[in-house]
């Protein structure tokens, strides 16, 4: 292979792409840069399914430029297939016609991916510089033969450069899918297993209820510091509670009746307090200075 620059960014974003593809192959393509020039690529890719180009391999080069990824790459048809032109760049969203449209999170493999579903498309959207509309009939024929077409650089047919799947590749996916889901038994004991391990939930215990607290009977003992009150007396004879009885039914035990005594100051006609002396006192000195003055004004 020939020397690059490995601190280039596009030798090295174009070295790590290739390890990626030869460390994660894919049955419906392969692709890898020639020894010489890693800016150009060969690719096989396999005819979408369900199309006039099932069954067929289709050879083709990816040239990237100098500023890859940066720039999108070129794409040049070298199979017969009835759908691109040979030897001629093609124009997709994806390719150096388009450079608006590229992105630099894209590579190699998304130009591969990308190419493989331009290939089934009719009309207008089939429409672009290097296509071509063959009859069904000639694309199925071309499709047939593009199996044993060989190309000059890399000296291998399409068959040695992307073999048909085998059935034992089918076979191991179709078996791993099973494993993974649970055994009928395994899944029907598990239910009973836990049922056995389930242990009976002990009662809660409640403390006993605190008795009632009933209104007490209208006779009570109040003590009062005048007997001009008799009303706000019996305003606290109807309305304080003083006995308080429990059920026969708790579980505390007997009790005996409890009784207060309220004892109400009556203020009604109590006395203000006198005020104080010396307040008096001072009052009096100053009526004596203002008739003292009054006096020697007039005399």
């Amino acid at each position: 292979m020939a020397t690059f620059n490995r601190n280039n960014s596009a030798v090295k974003r174009i070295m790590q792409e290739a390890r990626e593809l030869a460390n994660d192959p894919s049955t419906d393509y392969s692709a890898a840069p020639l020894e010489d020039d890693i800016f150009e690529w060969h690719c096989t890719l396999r005819g979408p399914p369900g199309t006039e180009f099932e069954g067929g391999l289709y050879h083709f080069r990816i040239l990237l430029p100098a500023e890859y990824p940066f720039r999108p790459p070129s794409i040049m048809m070298l199979t017969p297939s009835g759908r691109f032109e040979l030897n001629t760049k093609i124009c997709i969203s994806f390719t150096n016609y388009h450079e608006e449209l590229w992105q630099p999170a894209w590579g190699v493999r998304t130009a591969i991916v990308g190419l493989q579903g331009f290939f089934p498309l009719k009309g207008q959207a089939a429409v672009g510089v290097g296509s071509l509309e063959y009859p069904v009939v000639e694309r199925k024929r071309l499709a047939a033969l593009s199996r044993d077409w060989v190309c000059p650089h890399c000296a291998r047919s399409n068959l040695e450069c992307l073999p048909d799947p085998t059935d034992a590749d089918s076979s191991d996916t179709a078996t791993t899918a099973p494993t993974s889901a649970p055994s009928p038994s395994t899944t029907a004991t598990e239910p009973a297993a836990a049922a056995t391990d389930v242990s009976p939930i002990p009662p809660m215990q409640t403390e006993p209820a605190l008795p009632a607290v009933l209104p007490p009977p209208a006779s009570m003992i109040i003590t009062t510091t005048d007997a001009e009150t008799p009303k706000q007396a019996e305003a606290v004879s109807a309305s304080a509670p003083i006995r308080q009885s429990p059920s026969s039914s708790d579980a505390i035990g007997p009790s005996r009746p409890v009784e207060y005594h309220v004892g109400i100051v009556a203020g009604g006609n109590s006395r203000s307090p006198r005020p104080p002396i010396l307040l008096d006192t001072a009052i009096c000195c100053l009526l004596v200075l203002v008739l003292a003055l009054v006096c020697r004004r007039v005399l």
